[in-house]
Parts: C-alpha cells; structure tokens; sequence
C-alpha cells in the first residue's frame, strides 16, 4: 500500500498493525501508535484503533507521513501460518506479552513471552498454550505503608484476542467442565488461552480460570488440570501434532494424563505409554528451593485422578507412585512427576541446574536435568532511542548479532552514552512524577540505582537497609549524589513477604529518605521498562542459590545498566569481574549474621567503588564507567538474549523430539 489511501484501507492497515502483538518489540509501530489519539492513551492499540472518529480519520487521511507509516507497519506484520503446523506445543500457567494483555505475574511469565517472540524471530515452529485469567494477576497499591490488593476485570476481546470455534471438556471431581479458546498472534506464533467463564458450566466450573495464582490447593489441581489436559485437547480439535510438549515449570505436568491415555486408547499398557509419551515431553524447572514445587494431598489428587486410573485399567495408587519423591509421604510432588513422564529436563542457569541436580537426585531422571540459562527478548526491552544506535552501529538485525558484532559498540562515544543515560533517567522521573507528582527529589544527572523483583523473602528488598544509617548518609551527600528506585509486589499470601515490603516504603516514605529514596507500586512491564533505561546501576541480593536465574539483571545490561549482585543466577557464570560487581556470599554463617555481612560487603562496594567510579573526573557518568558499560555490553549482549536461549533449546532439547 503506497500514496493515499481510502478510509478503509487506512482502518485495515492499522488494524492489522494492531491486532499482532509483534508491536510490542517494533519501535516503529510504536511510534505510530503514539499519533493515535491521546485520549484513548490506556486502551489496546485495536481499541484505539476503533474508537478512531470520523474527524480522527479525516486528519490521518490528510496526512501522508502517517500513511505511509501505516502502510509500512502493516506491511512488517508476519502472521502466523494458519495451518496448525507446529512441532513444538510450549506450556506455560503465565505468558507476559505485554501490560496490554494482563496474563502474567512476573519473571517466569514474562520468560513464557520473550519466549514466544524469540521463537518468532528464530521462525520455530512453535505454538503456546496457557489460561485466559478473567481477572488476571492483582493490582497493587499502597495504604498505610502496606500493600494492598486489588482484581480487575478483564475482556479479551479488548484486548486484541480472537476466538476460536472451539469447546474443550475437561472432567474435574465426576463433573465436566468446558472451556472455550482465545488466540493471540505473538509475531509468528500463535497463543491459545482457555477459558471457563462459560455460561454451560456451574458457578464453580466458571471460576476455574478466574484469577492467576489464587485460591486453595483443589483450585490449583483444577486450573492445573485445565492447562494440561485441556491444553492438549485443544490443540487436537485445532488440528495439531506437536512432537514435543514443553512444560515451563510443573504446572502444565498434568498434559502428560492426556498424552498417556491417547497411548492406552491405541492398545498400550501404562507403561508402554509412557515409554511412548517420555521422548516427547520436555520439562523446565525454576525453582532451586523445595518449597516452590506443588505439591498435593494424595486425598485430593484421588478424587481427580479416579477418571485416569479406569481410563487406563490401572490403580490410582499406580498414578499417585509417578509422583512420589523420597522422603515425602502421601505427597503428589508435581516436579516428581513431571521428571517421571520426561526424557529431557533443565534448570534456568547453570548454577541452577547443578542445584536441581542435588534436589532431584533420589528421582528417576533427576540426576541428568541439564540447563538452558534464561534469555530476554532484546527489542522489547531495550529503549528505543538505544535500539537506534545499536541499528546504527550492529544493523537492523543487532537482536540476533553474534558476539564479535557487538565490539561495534566501540562506535558509541563517552558523550552520545552519556545523552542516552541522563534520557533514560529523565523518562523514569517523568513516569514516577505522573504517579506521584513531584513529591520526591529525583534527578536526571544522579547515579541511579534500581531494584524491582518479586518482594520473596530469599530475594531480601531490604538488605540494603540493614544499615539505614548508612543508606540515609549516602542519600544525604550533595557532593556526590544517590538515589535509590525500587518496585515490586509480595504475593497476597506471603505475610513475610509483605514486611519486607513494608519496611522499604517505610523508608521511602521517612524524613532519611531525602525524597532519593523511591517506591513504585504496582509495578508491571511498562513500570520495568523505564527502570532499565533509568537506573545506572542493577541490584540484586537474593540468598545465594536461591536465585533459579534472575532475568531482571539481563534487561538491564542490554539497556547500559551495570550490574551489582551476589553471584547467584545468571550471574554466577556471566560476571568476569570487569562487566559489574558482585556482592560476596557468607554461605557459612546462619542468616542473620548471614544478612548482616553480606549487607556491609554490598555498602562497602557501593560507598568504595560504584560512587567514586560513577563520579571520577569532571563529567559524570565518567569515562571508565562508560569503559565498563561498553565492555558489560560486549561480554553479556551476545549471551543474554532470547534467541539465544531459545536457538540452544531447540538444539539440545527440541531436536531430539522432533527428529524422532
């Protein structure tokens, strides 16, 4: 489409830009999309685009620079193939696309999304599956210093998802449930969500898919129960064969039911199925701490698993024995059970996967799970005025750039890295002045410092403040300015979680605070975004190895923050001593003392190195830090993107299955 076009071509052309979720990692249709009228700023871009005006369209038609660009937009919309190809079915309870489409928590769904569009980029014959969340993961705010939480309601047609003619039954406790099936276009590959907010199912059945990460034991067996299962029999009645099912975390495990019994219905005992099913199912682990793993009463699980023991003519104490892990009694263990019915696993960071490897030694299989280092998908998290350098200095393709590609950022001088630092703080100030108006005494040109992650426990927010008086002397200094911004929610249920994020706004909200000392609540994708571009240096203090991967710390390297962490994670094999800081481990001491030694290492580190290297010289940041950022892009940006992590899973993982 080129020069003028009519009214209803210039509407199909931005609503094909719109409808593709691929805007969320292209500069330029966002820029687009910035035009569109500011008072439906809050909406999906398909709504905007719809509530578009008869004077709305008069404008744009005038105007040939817009055409053109949505023409151009339109045009660099790569639909997904429409026959149901794929090879590979990924599985994940949460996908984190974008804040526009509200499915996600935090790190592990925001991985199942830089996942799809990495697989997008990399053209992998790819599909998703997941659970629409009417509504979705709880909102945050701050009252009294304590979170609060709130649930809001969500369509999905106005956001963009597309209806399939599909009804799947899934029996749950001798009852049938249904669920309809969402799609959403993720670059290349498709996303199916399922759905029970049906009229044809009871009030229970209808809350199955009510809100992500809530309710009791039995509600997670439903939900769990309705990805897996459901899942695969979704994908049938669209027409697919995946050759492996990619499990992301143990919460889709129960798709392996439904895989066994296609087996037992061709003629198969039970275990000829699961010889049959194993080769196909390939199982990725996130936590390092027992802890995080569902686990079940073999009560409950007996009520669900009756349909499957007569479906295959077996005990249900012989299903209850796939998830059983030495040392628990009378316990269905999902990551027992997802290692049972797998022929390959992996944990998230090599660290990790040694780990897992020591958890799961005592299970089949469990001394063999590998790993496969979490990646991020770079377009959408790099700032836009930085991704148009590394265009200009690495090509269009930069996202996808082998390592010695990336010695190109040589070409980005001391000044131009400076401009692209202060623009970033500049638009993370601007982002928290329209939250709060200008209550606070943040600057462009101070040494930022940004922490934001999931208020856990092990992952201790406030171990910078184990020292409040150091901190409050730091924020105090004229002469060599700080400023802390820090964001992140505690699960509803995690009391403890809670404190920990009490006692941060408390100090934000203290006279020690010097208005340097920042919290932002509700903190989401668009809220993540403004911290990497803004905050100079990345902190992040889990107790080590607690910590499956961390890919916070990734999005900042890619946008020029440093990082300053312990050794957990990703970072645990990425740091070279040159690229950022770490923070030493005191694994020997008990956690106080523990918390307290590794809290006067991170204040020694930040008052005796960070601040006088940020502040050496008489412009800051000085010329050795943008030494150190251009050398933490050269060693880190090849290593820690998506399509790296997805190219080595189809390597390693994929390949196996679908050549078999």
């Amino acid at each position: 489409m080129t020069g003028m076009m009519t009214r209803s071509e210039l509407e199909a052309a931005l609503l094909r830009a719109a409808s593709n979720y691929s805007w969320t990692w292209d500069r330029h249709t966002q820029a687009l999309f910035a035009k569109f009228p500011r008072a439906t700023a809050g909406l999906h871009p398909k709504q905007r685009v719809l509530a578009f005006t008869d004077a709305d369209y008069d404008g744009y038609l005038a105007d040939r620079e817009f055409i053109a660009e949505a023409a151009a937009a339109a045009e660099r919309v790569q639909d997904p193939d429409r026959s149901p190809t794929a090879e590979i079915a990924y599985f994940s309870p949460e996908f984190g696309v974008s804040e526009k489409l509200p499915q996600y928590s935090g790190g592990l769904g925001v991985l199942a999304g830089d996942h799809l569009k990495a697989a997008s980029d990399l053209g992998l014959p790819l599909v998703a599956v997941g659970l629409f969340y009417r509504d979705g993961f709880f909102h945050q705010s701050i009252s009294g210093e304590r979170q609060r939480e709130h649930y809001e309601r969500v369509d999905p047609i106005s956001l963009g998802l597309e209806q399939m003619p599909v009804i799947v039954d899934i029996t749950m406790d001798d009852r049938i449930v249904k669920a309809r099936v969402w799609r959403a276009d993720i670059g290349r590959t498709k996303l199916y969500l399922l759905d029970t907010d049906l009229e044809l199912n009871d009030e229970r059945g209808k809350k199955v898919s009510d809100r992500l990460y809530s309710g009791d034991r039995e509600h997670r067996i439903r939900q769990e129960l309705l990805m897996g299962v459901g899942g695969v029999r979704a994908l049938r009645q669209l027409g697919y064969d995946p050759q492996v099912f990619h499990l992301n975390e143990g919460h889709a495990g129960f798709l392996a039911l439904e895989l066994i019994g296609e087996e037992v219905d061709r003629g198969l005992s039970l275990g000829e199925a699961l010889d049959a099913v194993r080769p196909r199912i390939v199982f990725t682990t996130h936590t390092p701490v027992p802890a995080g793993i569902d686990r079940f009463a073999h009560d409950l699980m007996e009520r669900y698993l009756g349909v499957w023991s007569e479906r295959y003519g077996v005990s249900i104490d012989e299903l209850l024995n796939l998830a059983h892990m030495p040392g628990e009694d009378d316990v269905f263990n999902m990551a027992a059970f997802c290692l049972n019915v797998s022929s390959r696993a992996n944990g998230v960071s090599a660290l990790h996967g040694a780990v897992s490897r020591e958890m799961f030694a005592d299970v089949p299989g469990g001394d063999e799970i590998t790993s496969v280092t979490n990646g991020v998908h770079a377009k959408t998290w790099v700032a836009n005025g930085l991704q148009a350098e590394f265009e200009r200095v690495m090509g269009p393709d930069w996202n996808l750039a082998p390592a010695e590609r990336w010695n190109a950022v040589d070409q980005l001088d001391n000044d131009h890295l400076r401009e692209l630092r202060t623009m970033g703080r500049r638009r993370l100030i601007d982002m928290v002045n329209q939250r709060f108006g200008p209550r606070h005494a943040l600057r462009d040109d101070v040494l930022t410092i940004g922490f934001a992650r999931r208020f856990a426990t092990y992952k201790r927010a406030d171990l910078l403040l184990r020292d409040a008086e150091a901190v409050a002397d730091l924020l105090a200094d004229t002469e060599r300015p700080i400023q802390f911004v820090f964001a992140g929610k505690a699960h509803p249920a995690d009391d403890p979680g809670k404190e920990v994020l009490h006692r941060v706004v408390s100090f934000a909200n203290s006279d020690a605070s010097q208005g340097r000392f920042v919290f932002i609540p509700d903190y989401q994708m668009a809220v993540a975004r403004r911290m990497y571009a803004g905050c100079d240096v990345w902190l992040n203090n889990p107790v080590r190895p607690n910590e499956a991967c961390g890919t916070s710390g990734e999005k900042s390297a890619l946008n020029g923050g440093l990082n300053f962490s312990v050794l957990d994670g990703w970072w645990a094999e990425c740091f070279d001593g040159e690229n950022g800081w770490a923070i030493e481990s005191s694994e020997d001491l008990d956690r106080d003392a523990r918390d307290l030694d590794e809290a006067a290492t991170l204040h020694r580190v930040l008052r005796d190195e960070i601040i006088p290297l940020f502040y050496q010289g008489e412009v800051s940041p000085s010329a050795a830090w943008a030494d150190k950022v251009r050398h933490n892009w050269k060693t880190l940006g090849p290593f820690v993107t998506a399509t790296r992590m997805v190219a080595e899973y189809d390597e390693r993982l994929y390949r196996p299955g679908r050549d078999s």
